[in-house]
């Protein structure tokens, strides 16, 4: 899907208050994946779908959580809830069932059998945390690793520091994105996936013969589109659009690759709304 004149109309949201504020048909998906309160304790009184909206908000734009407006629920009580959904799973519950509804109305089967791998090196902020230098991009940072199927709907997001090399983190990424989606039986992936070290690695665990290493061919000179390789760029570049993901803020892993998850499922989330929309 490229972004032009046509499909910017397609997503356009006019909305009365934010850009990033989810619509009714998008809540309509989103509000069964919302974990209902809990049986215990004070009963709930805050509104999920604004606490969804401001966890956009900051996705969107980039903002620090005590820059959230004042319109939405307080910061703390945004907070809690998000890395609530981060040690609970429910983000890659989310993602995983936002996958299946994506394909289900691309009219494909809900598991995939094919799919694309690459990983992505961002910088990292002066927060500290897990982070390495990556020799071949020239940044220090992190680098988001993700499979994907053919339509570039995520499978698996993975987050590591970026001094890991693709084959070195490519064996958890593929054998994570195979608990998900048994029935893939072929991967793509570029030519820093190739070598004997991961072949080796993926034998080891009984996947040899899985990866197929598109290569640019030898008589093509400058940019070109690769053939089935370009639809995980395009997925990076889905995520890109929200600012929150320009650099890692994260002083952790696990709340890098939760914002990481929450990105797919914003686009996701709205592929499946304008499939529903009359």
């Amino acid at each position: 899907m490229a972004w032009n004149e046509t499909t910017q109309e397609q997503y356009r949201r006019p909305m009365d208050r934010f850009e990033t504020d989810i619509t009714d048909e998008e809540w309509a998906v989103i509000a069964p994946l919302i974990p209902p309160p809990g049986r215990m304790g004070r009963p709930r009184e805050l509104d999920m779908r604004e606490v969804f909206n401001a966890v956009q908000f900051i996705l969107g734009t980039g903002c620090q959580w005590r820059a959230i407006p004042k319109c939405f629920p307080p910061f703390t009580s945004v907070q809690n809830h998000f890395y609530a959904w981060c040690r609970t799973g429910v983000l890659e519950r989310m993602l995983d069932a936002l996958r299946t509804l994506a394909r289900e109305f691309e009219g494909r089967p809900a598991e995939p059998t094919a799919a694309a791998i690459d990983s992505q090196s961002v910088k990292t902020t002066e927060m500290g945390g897990p982070s390495g230098y990556d020799a071949g991009k020239r940044i220090k940072g992190r680098k988001r690793h993700a499979t994907v199927d053919v339509e570039g709907f995520p499978i698996v997001i993975a987050v590591h520091e970026a001094s890991v090399q693709d084959r070195d983190g490519a064996p958890e990424v593929i054998l994570g994105m195979l608990e998900k989606a048994p029935q893939v039986t072929k991967l793509w992936a570029d030519g820093g996936y190739a070598g004997p070290k991961l072949e080796e690695a993926l034998k080891d665990r009984g996947l040899g013969s899985i990866i197929e290493i598109v290569q640019k061919p030898k008589e093509t000179r400058g940019f070109t589109v690769l053939y089935r390789r370009w639809v995980v760029e395009r997925t990076f570049a889905w995520m890109s659009r929200c600012r929150r993901l320009a650099k890692d803020f994260e002083r952790t892993l696990a709340s890098s690759l939760a914002w990481a998850q929450l990105a797919a499922c914003r686009f996701l989330m709205r592929r499946v709304a304008r499939g529903l929309t009359p």
